[in-house]
């Protein structure tokens, strides 16, 4: 999945050790805004040192991100995890993306039932 939009927010970086493997991690979250009408939000994390280091993301990037949607379980409670595995950054001019993915459809224009009888001397349609 990708979204197009400007960073808003840098959150705090979080690491630790990992208490299977031994190996340190660490994770880097981000507020992306998009430009729509409407504008929408998004909270996305990069996994990785080499990840966040080699994005660079800061406040106020024009980014398209490339991401994936995971959903965990803990203590009975489920958590959406939006993970990125690509970032470009997007020129300020760029168009903005539509503002809906799934535009309602125009309803069809309604054909009147007494078009074919309007030739005729009766007034009543039946």
């Amino acid at each position: 999945m990708e979204i197009i939009g400007k960073i808003i927010t840098v959150l705090e970086a979080r690491g630790g050790i990992s208490k299977t493997s031994g190996n340190s991690w660490k994770i880097q979250e981000y507020v992306l805004e998009t430009t729509e009408q409407y504008p929408r939000r998004m909270c996305f994390n990069v996994f990785g040192e080499d990840k966040i280091n080699q994005f660079n993301i800061q406040v106020g990037d024009n980014l398209k991100v490339s991401f994936d949607i995971n959903a965990r379980e803990y203590q009975g409670r489920w958590y959406n995890d939006i993970r990125a595995w690509a970032v470009e950054r997007v020129s300020n001019d760029a168009p903005a993306p539509a503002a809906d993915p799934f535009p309602a459809e125009p309803a069809p224009a309604a054909a009147d039932p007494f078009a074919a009888a309007s030739d005729s001397t009766d007034d009543l349609p039946f």
